[in-house]
């Protein structure tokens, strides 16, 4: 996909799993690339001297994307060292905790809200101005969830409803911003193991069960995700604005 060769990308959640496997994708592509991590950093810094020795551009940027002013000084530094900015993976996100409907209370409900969402608009607005200066077209990319797609197993309410409003969100999005040359997709993976949300929130026992129903026979990894964003991100799809593309080994079939 030579076409991503010299474009600006801005990963947010960059540090690990699906957002590091995404960043490294469009590095061997030839993207200059701006990394964003809040927690840890080391897989950041390693994705810059990465890019820097296949001989792109590469910055590692820590904010708070919950927090408007940090996002918008991430997203303007970004553009600043890059040149501007073509397309933006909104990565970051993530479920916290799994908490049941009794348990939950309105500051556990805004924070997954914010995670997973206040951030993506604080990203996306950011953004925008450079997205719509870029010269052949920008793309976004937004992470939904099978979750948000089927409601996700139980625990998981506040974020899978975050989820399907990102769904929601990419619709209304590539509408509002397609006459400005701006196609907008999200992908919806389901169970990609080998990522923090996974060794964190799924036991073993649980991923087991899930993988009995697949009808690949197998869990997901990051670097099926990183191909189809990658995808996303390139002029090859360039009539393709508004959809979502569902990374699931078939257990979900649109």
């Amino acid at each position: 996909m030579n076409s991503l060769k010299n474009k600006n990308a801005f990963i947010s959640g960059s540090d690990q799993g699906i957002g590091y496997a995404t960043a490294k994708a469009l590095i061997d592509e030839g993207c200059h690339i701006a990394l964003h991590y809040h927690v840890g950093g080391n897989g950041a810094k390693e994705l810059c001297e990465y890019a820097k020795n296949k001989g792109v551009k590469a910055i590692v940027l820590s904010a708070d994307l919950m927090k408007e002013q940090e996002a918008v000084e991430c997203v303007n530094k970004a553009a600043e060292a890059l040149g501007g900015i073509d397309i933006v993976v909104n990565n970051a996100g993530g479920i916290v905790a799994r908490k049941w409907l009794g348990e939950l209370d309105h500051d556990f409900w805004q924070t997954v809200i914010d995670l997973n969402m206040t951030s993506m608009m604080y990203v996306t607005q950011a953004a925008l101005p450079f997205l719509k200066k870029a010269a052949d077209g920008a793309s976004i990319i937004n992470l939904a969830s099978l979750a948000g797609r089927c409601g996700g197993h139980a625990g998981s309410l506040v974020y899978s409803t975050t989820k399907g409003a990102i769904i929601t969100w990419t619709r209304s999005l590539a509408a509002e911003l397609g006459p400005y040359g701006i196609r907008v997709n999200a992908v919806a993976p389901g169970l990609i193991l080998g990522t923090r949300f996974h060794n964190v929130h799924t036991t073993k026992e649980s991923a087991e069960a899930t993988i009995k129903t697949i009808p690949l026979g197998r869990a997901g990894n990051s670097e099926d995700v990183a191909r189809a964003i990658t995808f996303l991100a390139s002029e090859y799809s360039g009539f393709i604005s508004g959809a979502t593309l569902d990374i699931n080994g078939g257990v979900y079939r649109a």
